[in-house]
């Protein structure tokens, strides 16, 4: 039984996205059309949430990373706790899937500007904006797009989908993301506010009274 819901559910997967494939979502995002096997890739890694932790080879680095972004996140999310909430989900997702967590930062920040509840006009949601017709193509109809770690688990797969798609062309891929396909203006806003506020950096920290600086970005 379980077996034939499994298929059930890919034919649909299917017959959705080819039915929709021509539709314009997030930003004017379009759905892709996406193989079974590939759709139930992605659905696997959207509906297997593991509890996030920062991921880095020593604590050091964790807390040197940490600090540095919180006090970067201040101009958008007051509130301390929250901010090393987000940072951690954040750090966690995106190294999950094998994209630089201050990029993932930059694409909030234009995106959504850490507004947890964003809405757009088109309906995106959430910090990433995720359109929810993702939610049929690679996740569930019954998951929380305003809930950071979920929200987060769908952009992150959705970006890394597009590089894979584009050949890890950040420019295309980003583009892609928000829909304005073979135009430069999304990718160069993200890459403003990359290399403008969340490029990563050597930072100073006091260590058994000395001032040192830590590398945390794990190159």
């Amino acid at each position: 039984m379980n077996m034939w819901r499994q298929l059930l559910r890919l034919l649909y997967l299917l017959i959705f996205a080819l039915a929709l494939n021509s539709v314009r979502a997030n930003s004017n995002q379009q759905i892709k059309f996406l193989i079974p096997d590939m759709a139930t890739l992605y659905n696997t890694q959207i509906i297997n949430p593991v509890k996030p932790y920062l991921v880095f080879s020593d604590q050091a680095k964790a807390e040197a990373w940490l600090n540095d972004m919180s006090n970067r996140l201040k101009k958008w999310v007051p509130d301390e706790f929250m901010r090393k909430h987000y940072l951690t989900i954040i750090q966690y997702e995106a190294t999950r899937a094998g994209l630089d967590p201050q990029l993932v930062l930059a694409l909030i920040t234009v995106e959504s500007k850490f507004n947890q509840y964003a809405i757009s006009s088109s309906g995106a949601r959430g910090l990433m904006q995720i359109m929810p017709f993702w939610q049929n193509l690679i996740g569930a109809p019954t998951q929380d797009l305003f809930d950071v770690q979920t929200n987060l688990r769908y952009g992150c797969t959705i970006l890394r989908f597009y590089l894979e798609q584009q050949h890890w062309n950040f420019a295309k891929a980003l583009a892609a993301y928000n829909g304005s396909n073979n135009q430069i203006w999304y990718p160069e806003l993200i890459l403003n506010s990359y290399t403008n506020y969340w490029q990563p950096s050597a930072v100073a920290q006091l260590k058994n009274g000395k001032l040192e600086l830590i590398d945390y970005t794990d190159n």
